[in-house]
């Protein structure tokens, strides 16, 4: 098997028939809901509550909650299969993912009983869409230098602060929302809470003018004292930034699953393509660099679907570490720029019309390099962990 192929289409160990099954369910989606409407949505710069609705209804969503909360109770491969689909197909609205493997997982793993039973249940079916606001106007990836405040208030807390870059956050309904609530402490003074966008003080700011990505909506939020219950305590206070280490392991290894399809998709168009295109009396697939270039760029995407499946293997037995995680999410996010920039490259003029999908790659691969935490932040965390297990001095 080459890497020309669809991820569905070759015998990758890891996945069960039960993964086929699913995977033929999602692209179907993505085939007739999606990709028929996604030129319009990115001139609108959002996607329609109503695809919610409808991929809650064909079982898209939070396919790794448990039953009791209306999911399917299923492990990692589900979400891996329905992220490949969405970003194999180069349609970048819909931020299903970040709503189900990323902000799902908080409420799941850290909220109360009345947080998971009243918002899960909806963040599966779609009629309610989460959201994670940690980066702030003055502090990205350096956690600890966030300003928004929770004071202690009778029986809640009252929040204030600024949020920006937080994807679905015109359409959020729920949002984590990370916070100082003992500024002296540093990162053990950080805290998570649960934060309804129809709480009184909540309000969005303007859907943010990204270079890609222009279907997914990316907001500015504003919250003026706004009063949360005790009950909106994700886990318990100042253990906000353990939590964030927890989980953004997966967040990361999922941006890594994206960067491979996607370049699986980009180079599945520049195949087609190149096969197609004349130049000088013949098809641009016929000169000698173009096959090199070609055989480049299926290498790299083969790693690094085989890098994925081992870090699935590691995710199902527990052990997919903060180290590994990152490696996945610089590597693939990297090679994902290489191969689609070879890509446009190979259709010269018209690789820089935005009608054509590579084009439109370029420009949505670039942030994920950034999002989750830089790749330069990657490397500081696998450096760390290099160090560490030698001593703490490299010696």
């Amino acid at each position: 098997m080459i890497a020309t192929l669809p991820a569905s289409e070759e015998e990758r160990p890891p996945f069960r028939e039960q993964d086929a099954l699913f995977r033929r369910v999602v692209r179907r989606f993505v085939e007739t809901e999606i990709v028929p409407h996604h030129a319009q949505w990115e001139e609108e710069g959002c996607v329609p509550r109503s695809l919610w609705r409808k991929a809650g209804e064909a079982g898209l969503l939070c396919t790794t909650i448990p039953e009791a909360y209306g999911g399917a109770g299923d492990d990692i491969r589900s979400a891996v299969v329905a992220l490949e689909e969405q970003a194999r197909a180069g349609v970048t609205g819909p931020s299903f993912s970040l709503h189900s493997n990323i902000v799902a997982p908080y409420l799941l793993h850290y909220g109360s009983d009345g947080i998971k039973r009243t918002w899960l249940p909806r963040f599966v079916d779609g009629s309610a869409i989460g959201a994670i606001a940690m980066t702030e106007p003055r502090a990205g990836s350096d956690l600890a230098g966030i300003e928004t405040r929770a004071v202690r208030d009778g029986a809640g807390y009252r929040i204030t602060g600024n949020k920006t870059f937080v994807s679905n956050g015109q359409l959020a309904d729920a949002i984590v929302v990370v916070a100082k609530t003992d500024a002296a402490r540093g990162a053990h003074g950080i805290s998570l809470f649960l934060v309804d966008a129809a709480a009184a003080g909540f309000a969005r700011g303007k859907n943010l003018d990204k270079i890609g990505m222009h279907a997914q909506d990316t907001s500015e939020l504003f919250l003026d004292g706004v009063f949360v219950e005790e009950s909106a305590l994700l886990g318990e206070l100042g253990r906000g930034f353990e939590y964030l280490m927890a989980e953004l392991p997966q967040e990361r290894f999922m941006i890594a699953v994206a960067a491979v399809a996607a370049a699986e998709g980009c180079f599945a168009q520049t195949l087609a393509y190149v096969g197609e295109r004349s130049a000088f009396g013949k098809r641009v697939a016929d000169f000698q660099h173009t096959r090199f270039v070609l055989a480049d760029a299926a290498t790299e995407i083969e790693l690094g679907r085989t890098f994925i499946d081992a870090c699935v293997v590691r995710h199902l037995a527990g052990n997919l570490t903060a180290e590994r995680a990152a490696m996945a999410k610089v590597w693939c996010t990297e090679m994902e720029g290489r191969v689609v920039d070879a890509c446009l490259q190979l259709h010269g003029g018209y690789g820089y019309m935005r009608e054509y999908p590579v084009a439109r790659a370029y420009v949505d691969a670039r942030v994920k390099r950034i999002y989750g935490g830089s790749n330069e932040i990657m490397r500081e965390v696998i450096g760390r962990g290099l160090l560490s297990r030698r001593g703490g001095n490299g010696g």
